[in-house]
Formats: structure tokens, C-alpha cells, sequence
């Protein structure tokens, strides 16, 4: 697929209800929200499933607000040189709040307390006496002092673990791929585990934050839970998948795992004992709906208005400082000599080169080229049909 393009007025189209604060990022003056449009510049979505979805020739960026992108067809979007962006750390805090109610209330059996205490309704004045005579049941345990195990330390994985710390819990965390900006803002009386199965032995509570891969799918398992403490206490707020359900059951059952708390209900996690489900409350909060929005929604407008890229789950991200002078910007395979060949195109039209940037991912690579001669009009006329021409460009425009 081999297009340039230079529009002026950039179509965007929303597949979930919007926050209106993440909508008002786009200018009238640049931008037109049109719900109903079959060929968009960008889509800007929640969980909608949109692998069943075919992709106007125009659209050049799709952006999830929020992290998971597991609706979206990354493959095919990186085929066909269609950016995908997320918003990590948008609803970090909101995720990290649950986690930590969720802990506390789970460990003193408090949503099984109340539950319980409801069913009292039509017992009248008997009512504080036999609160009195049940409430034994749900002695719960502290907190203060336990072990919390955190695999993965990334936006919402490092404030957990910082806030454990602060309620008087010690803390061991697993993340392999931590990164430098994540391990500075990591406290450091986070104690590092060297293997997940050092912090599987040694935590009294785990708490997941990774994302669904083939390597992390099903990791929580028999032969995984033979690791842990028995009655260790497991919290899922990432995805369902990563547990083996069949597996947690059967561990439930016999009390090798004490306690499973998961965000992520379906049937098979109903009939399990000692379960707490939540219905997907992680970052169901205003705040991290409107932060996960303008998140998105800036990640857009910068992208099509400048051709810079951050958060990208396919795209490599790149920056260039813009100047407003004309860009070329080009996502093409990652080949030799295609830079070469995209500045020579560029040269060949006597236009000077003011600056430049070119950054890989896997198979692809993306390039941004500032043009410093002063052009007339969007469309530098010829140099379209030569980048065009270029074998292993798959999409390439002019801003």
C-alpha cells in the first residue's frame, strides 16, 4: 500500500463513548469528529473489536484509550502502515487504588462479611446479636508485615508496590523488561527477585501486571502454584487469560491458594471457591477515563499534525522537533540503504535537508524528514510518484 497524502481537515471517528474532554484535544479548526465515516484519518476507541473491521484507505492511526490493544488487529495496522497507539500509565492510579482495596478488603473477608450481614434483613431487633455470634467467621488477617509479590513493574505494577511499602508490607517485584523510567521512580526498598519463581515462593500475596503474551499466558498454573506459600492470595487485574482456570479451581479446592481476586469473571471463575469477582472495575473511574482520553486523543493530533509518534505499540516512536517548515514522513521496511534512497529522492528535487530522524522496529522502520528549502503549496510536485516508487515503502505523507 503505497500512499501520500496531504489533507487539510483530518477526519477522526470514535468507536466507544468518548470522554469529551479527550475530544475537545481536536480543534474545529483542523479536526472533524464524524462518527459515521467509512474512510477516517484516525479511530480513537475503547474495547471495541475491530479485528472484523476493513480500514479506509485514509486512516492512518488508531489510538486505545486505555493499555490493553488485544480488540485491536495490530498486525494487520502495521501491514498496512497504520499506527496504533495505547495509553499506559493513564489509569495507572485508578488500577493501583482497586488493587490495593481489593487486598486489604479481600484479606479481612470484608465483601464476604457484608454479603453475609445482608442476608440479615428481615431478622428485626435480632439482628447486633446475631452479628455478634456470626462475625467469627470472617476473622480476616493484616496486611502489615506480609509479603507482596508484584510481577511487573511497569506504570501500574511500580505505584502498587511503592504504596505497599507504605502500608507496612514488605515488597518483592519480578519485571525482567523494567524500564530506566520506571526504575527511577521504583522505590528502592522494592526488593528485586531474580526469577519468578523466588517471588512465587517467598510472597504471601502476588499481584499481576504483565500483558497477555504466549509466554505469559496460563502462567498462573498447578505447577506454579506448587511453588507458593499455601493460602497465598492472588490478584488479577491484567487479563483473565493469564491464569489456568481449570487449575485455580482445583488450588482453591484445596486450599493451596487461599484466595483468588480477579477483575475478570466469567463462568468457570463464578463457581470457584474463595473468589472475589469484581466486574472489571480496574480503571473504571471518571478520572482515568478522561486521562486515558485526552491521552489518546493528544497522541493523534500530534501524529497527524507533525508525524511524531509516542506510545506506539507497532510504530517505533520517534520525535522530531517541528518547525513547521514541510515533513516527509515515511514507514517503510527496515531494509538497507532505504534511508539512502529516501534522502536522495529528496535531494534530487534540489530541496535541502534541515534535520532528520530514523528509527527501527523488528522488520519495519520509520523516517521523518525536514525539508528546509521553502516550498510552495502541501504537495511538493514529483516527489510523491518518487517515493512512491521506492521498494518497501508502505506508506509515506507530506505534513
Amino acid at each position: 500500500m503505497n500512499t501520500i497524502v496531504a489533507d487539510k481537515l483530518k477526519t477522526i471517528k470514535t468507536l466507544n463513548n468518548i470522554a469529551e474532554s479527550g475530544l475537545n484535544v481536536f480543534n474545529k479548526e483542523n479536526f472533524t469528529i464524524d462518527n459515521e465515516s467509512e474512510n477516517p484519518d484516525a479511530i480513537v476507541a475503547r474495547s471495541y473489536n475491530m479485528h472484523a473491521m476493513e480500514f479506509g484507505a485514509k486512516l492512518k492511526a488508531i489510538a486505545r484509550a486505555g493499555a490493553g490493544v488485544n480488540n485491536i488487529p495490530v498486525d494487520k495496522c502495521t501491514e498496512q502502515g497504520i499506527v496504533v497507539f495505547n495509553t499506559p500509565g493513564a489509569n495507572a492510579n485508578a488500577v493501583k487504588e482497586m488493587v490495593l482495596t481489593s487486598l486489604m478488603a479481600s484479606s479481612r473477608n470484608l465483601f464476604a462479611g457484608i454479603a453475609w450481614t445482608k442476608s440479615l434483613e428481615n431478622e428485626g431487633d435480632q439482628i447486633p446479636k446475631l452479628v455478634e455470634a456470626g462475625k467469627k467467621q470472617f476473622v480476616g488477617k493484616e496486611i502489615k508485615g506480609k509479603t507482596l509479590g508484584v510481577i511487573g513493574l511497569g506504570a501500574i505494577g511500580a505505584l502498587v508496590a511503592n504504596d505497599a511499602l507504605d502500608l507496612d508490607m514488605d515488597v518483592i517485584g519480578f519485571d525482567p523488561f523494567i524500564s530506566v523510567d520506571t526504575a527511577w521512580n521504583l522505590s528502592r526498598n522494592v526488593q528485586r527477585a531474580m526469577s519468578i519463581e523466588q517471588l512465587f515462593a517467598n510472597s504471601d500475596y502476588i499481584t499481576v501486571h504483565v500483558p497477555l503474551t504466549d509466554d505469559t499466558r496460563g502462567m498462573f498454573n498447578e505447577k506454579t502454584f506448587g511453588i507458593m506459600k499455601p493460602g497465598v492470595h492472588i490478584l488479577n487485574f491484567s487479563r483473565g487469560e493469564l491464569v489456568n482456570e481449570t487449575e485455580m479451581a482445583a488450588a482453591l479446592e484445596s486450599g493451596v491458594v487461599g484466595k483468588y481476586i480477579t477483575d475478570f469473571p466469567n463462568e468457570n471463575v463464578l463457581k470457584m471457591k474463595n473468589t472475589v469477582p469484581i466486574p472489571h472495575l480496574g480503571a473504571s473511574t471518571k478520572e482515568s477515563e478522561e486521562n486515558c482520553a485526552i491521552m489518546a486523543s493528544r497522541q493523534v493530533k500530534e501524529f497527524l499534525e507533525t508525524g511524531n509518534i509516542k506510545h506506539s505499540v507497532n510504530f517505533p516512536n520517534a520525535s522530531l522537533p517541528y518547525t513547521g517548515k514541510k515533513r516527509l514522513a515515511a514507514f517503510h521496511q527496515n531494509v538497507p540503504n532505504m534511508v539512502g534512497q529516501l534522502t536522495m529522492a529528496v535531494s534530487s528535487y534540489n530541496l535541502n535537508i534541515a534535520d532528520m530522524v530514523n528509527r527501527s522496529r523488528g522488520d519495519y522502520a520509520y523516517t521523518m524528514i525536514d525539508i528546509d528549502t521553502e516550498v510552495n503549496g502541501d504537495v511538493i510536485p514529483g516527489l510523491e510518484a518518487k517515493i512512491k516508487g521506492i521498494e518497501g515503502i508502505v506508506t509515506a505523507r507530506i505534513i
